[in-house]
């Protein structure tokens, strides 16, 4: 057949029954490379996409884009599953997902065997004593479930000097 695709309908057939979406190793995923260091617009997006984790935590990736395409992306969460609508602005401890908007990106910090990122809002909120850390179930900070990608993650802030955190949605 003509313009059939198996893999494409098996793709859309995990999509369709909230599997989460393929997550194919991107260059940037386990760190920076010299390759990847050339000068160019940088940023690190959170996002919410469809599926969920293994333990039914809602599936977010955040993504470090450079000169408009995607370098790294990490499976991630925010927020305990049954909050993922909860008022993201109002604190405290209501384990909602973090609030759209930009945020002031920390230095990594040595933190229970991994790193701890802090993260300050840009815009007003109660909400407090958020970052980017190991950790799964997710409750109110970005989680990265893979103590790995917490360490990328930190050699990408560091080699780029990333001060900056957007959450689109």
């Amino acid at each position: 057949m003509a313009g059939f695709s198996w893999c494409g309908s098996l793709l859309m057939l995990g999509f369709l029954l909230g599997a989460p979406p393929s997550l194919a190793n991107l260059p940037g995923d386990r760190g920076p490379t010299p390759a990847l260091l050339k000068p160019g617009a940088t940023e690190l997006v959170f996002r919410r996409v469809p599926g969920r984790h293994e333990r039914g935590d809602q599936l977010w990736y955040l993504e470090l884009k450079r000169n408009g395409g995607v370098v790294a992306r990490w499976r991630a969460a925010s927020g305990a599953p049954e909050k993922q609508k909860a008022d993201r602005f109002w604190s405290p401890g209501n384990a909602a997902p973090l609030p759209p908007g930009s945020y002031r990106l920390g230095e990594p910090e040595p933190w229970d065997n991994s790193y701890w990122l802090d993260l300050l809002p840009n815009f007003p909120t109660t909400r407090s004593a958020l970052g980017i850390h190991t950790c799964l179930p997710g409750v109110g900070c970005i989680c990265l479930p893979d103590k790995a990608d917490t360490e990328a993650l930190a050699r990408w802030v560091k080699a780029l000097n990333l001060k900056q955190l957007t959450v689109l949605n």
